[in-house]
């Protein structure tokens, strides 16, 4: 397990400091108002980190989330050390008087559609990833790892052994992400493009070498149970992130009860795939996916039909744009809160799962946003037991096309600090750290 967590250098937070210092405004305040809109907001995706560093001990701020107000704006409180990291971070805040507060505060509650979250804790967030070896590293990145280190938000990694140990109740981690994950034990699809190059050879033999270290036959039958797991984990009460293929492999793990029915074809794992592999599919146990068909073909690039196949189109012909849904901020605050953006159309992005055919999806899923215009959802919730699941298609919101290879040129932030589809990711990292206020009686 590896914690990740960004550092400034000595001279950089000197120098910051001391134009921090310059700037801060020395006129009194109570609040400060962190807005969300578009247009006003210096850096969207760092106000996320802002808002958690605040949450974080030794601080433990009492912050708010104002949903639907100014793109969702956060509210925070004003104290130096706060008013010197927004600086440092390039936040833009509005210092707000008690007046001030209480009227704005008011038209919130008030207001048709608005609302104000309480946000109690910062979320202790772990990241599903291979550990990191000089022999090994995956040809793609992690977009919520970009967006997390962006933000300055701290995380752990871990990966099957840390999550069949129990760590994820253990640890008590309220969040956990998946990105480009295969939890079938099919290598990721990639066996006709890449079985010859070495980076595959070697993921293969890291999995296998993992599989059997941990008992298990099969490397299906390890990812399965780490799927078996994480469902449980979703049950107790945690919430998950997942986006890519992760929300499709994970339900066809569950589907085949963790491994137990053999899906992967003999080219992977040297067994044949199970006669009647497709009828012992069982769908009660899946979390947002049923009645779907499986592409058992090494030689294909995809799944499942759950997947919308991608368009042979570019990024300008916008057929991949998808629609955020609104919803009643004062009945249905969840999903309230994992939409909130500054824009209702965000730019569309392709992935190995691209987005989630409708025909696929329980009637009990909240779809969260959609492709205009056909039968595809990019961004859906639901629930199971006490906890969570969030899925989000595509691979990298600011990577239009992403290919294989592309890992040691991460997307730079820096040039996507308004990003619409990084704000969906980190609207998730906070939404643990939410309690909906009682309401008055």
């Amino acid at each position: 397990m590896k914690k990740f967590y960004f550092r400034f250098t000595y001279m950089t937070r000197f120098a910051i400091l001391l134009i921090a210092f310059l700037v801060v405004n020395s006129a009194s305040a109570q609040w400060l108002l962190v807005p969300m809109a578009y247009g006003k907001q210096t850096n969207h995706l760092k106000a996320y980190g802002l808002t958690y560093w605040a949450l974080e001990v030794p601080r433990e701020y009492r912050c708010y989330w104002w949903l639907n107000y100014r793109g969702g704006a956060f509210v925070l409180p004003d104290s130096q050390d706060v008013r010197v990291r927004a600086a440092l971070m390039g936040v833009y805040f509005e210092p707000m008087r008690n007046a001030e507060y209480t009227e704005a505060k008011a038209s919130v509650l008030e207001g048709s559609n608005m609302d104000e979250i309480l946000l109690e804790k910062a979320p202790k967030i772990a990241v599903y990833a291979p550990p990191e070896a000089s022999a090994y590293r995956d040809p793609w990145d992690d977009a919520v790892k970009i967006a997390l280190d962006y933000a300055e938000i701290p995380y752990d990694e871990i990966w099957d052994k840390e999550v069949q140990s129990g760590i994820l109740e253990t640890a008590g981690y309220d969040w956990l992400h998946l990105h480009h994950e295969d939890f079938t034990g099919q290598h990721g699809k990639f066996h006709a493009s890449f079985s010859t190059q070495v980076w595959y050879q070697q993921r293969m033999l890291m999995f296998e070498e993992a599989a059997a270290e941990a008992g298990f036959q099969t490397v299906a039958q390890h990812k399965g149970q780490t799927a078996l797991m994480i469902a449980d984990y979703i049950v107790n009460g945690g919430f998950i992130f997942a986006m890519c293929s992760a929300p499709e492999t994970l339900d066809i793990a569950l589907a085949t009860r963790g491994g137990a029915v053999d899906i992967v074809a003999p080219e992977l794992d040297g067994t044949p795939i199970a006669a009647d592999a497709e009828t012992r599919l069982d769908f009660q146990r899946t979390l947002a996916f049923v009645n779907f068909s499986l592409h058992t073909s090494p030689y294909r690039y995809e799944f499942s039909d759950i997947d919308n196949p991608n368009p042979d189109r570019d990024a300008q012909s916008g057929v991949e744009d998808f629609k955020l849904f609104e919803f009643a901020a004062k009945h249905d605050p969840i999903p309230t809160m994992l939409t909130q953006n500054h824009v209702s159309i965000v730019p569309g992005f392709l992935g190995q799962t691209t987005s989630f055919n409708l025909d696929k999806v329980r009637d009990s899923i909240t779809i969260l946003g959609q492709v205009e215009g056909t039968n595809y959802a990019k961004y859906v919730h639901g629930k199971l037991g006490k906890g969570t699941f969030t899925f989000l298609g595509g691979h990298d919101p600011e990577d239009y096309r992403h290919l294989v290879g592309e890992g040691t040129i991460p997307t730079n932030l820096d040039l996507h600090k308004h990003s619409p589809g990084y704000r969906l990711i980190l609207n998730n990292i906070l939404f643990p750290a939410a309690r909906k206020k009682p309401q008055k009686t």
